[in-house]
């Protein structure tokens, strides 16, 4: 997080709000376009997406390729051009129906992301508003319902009947209950009752 409250889930709700400079009902839209300038969008960084000529590359590189490349060298050495060029012509047809099958593939997922875009209730301005998780910002209260998704790691200001599913960072079959209160500094991830993760349900 980068700020005082690191430790979050060893404080109390009203202090961990006060160190970040919010209440219970949230913060101001002014205040929250502020911090989302200064911390950046609530995402995770993708990694470099492929480049077109990755995309090409990556398809003479399996293994079968490989062989039939050294069969087209050694037609070609052996003196049976013909042999040698189907061969090639072969691997350059399956080369370049793979690329454009893939190519598609990554530019429809592409055009899907661009599209959906998920949502989660705050306060803003001491009323419920739907933003995008990406301008979530530190200091926000976050309404969480059943079947939500953390936006993002957050203290359990309030609950009734919790649970989640943390499955993904601890391995734990079975939801865990959760609810308002504190744990010590020095406890595990998966001991902190009093917090969600983003990446859990």
């Amino acid at each position: 997080m980068g700020h005082p409250a690191d430790l979050f889930w060893s404080l109390p709700p009203e202090e961990v709000l006060r160190q970040l400079g919010s209440t219970r009902r949230g913060l101001t839209s002014v205040e929250a376009a502020e911090r989302l300038k200064q911390y950046g969008p609530n995402s995770l960084k993708r990694g470099p997406r492929f480049t077109t000529f990755s995309l090409l590359l990556g398809q003479f590189k399996s293994p079968i390729i490989l062989i039939l490349l050294a069969a087209t060298v050694l037609a070609l050495f052996l003196g049976d051009p013909v042999d040698g060029v189907i061969i090639l012509v072969i691997i350059l047809v399956s080369g370049l129906l793979g690329f454009w099958q893939e190519k598609s593939a990554t530019d429809a997922v592409a055009g899907l992301l661009a599209i959906v875009q998920i949502k989660a209730t705050v306060w803003r301005d001491a009323v419920n508003q739907d933003i995008p998780v990406e301008d979530i910002v530190p200091g926000d209260v976050v309404l969480l319902n059943a079947g939500n998704m953390p936006p993002a790691d957050c203290l359990i200001i309030e609950s009734k009947d919790l649970f989640a599913d943390e499955a993904t960072l601890t391995g734990e079959t079975y939801p865990v209950e959760k609810e308002a209160g504190l744990t010590p500094a020095g406890t595990v991830p998966g001991g902190r009752t009093n917090v969600l993760y983003m990446g859990t349900h």
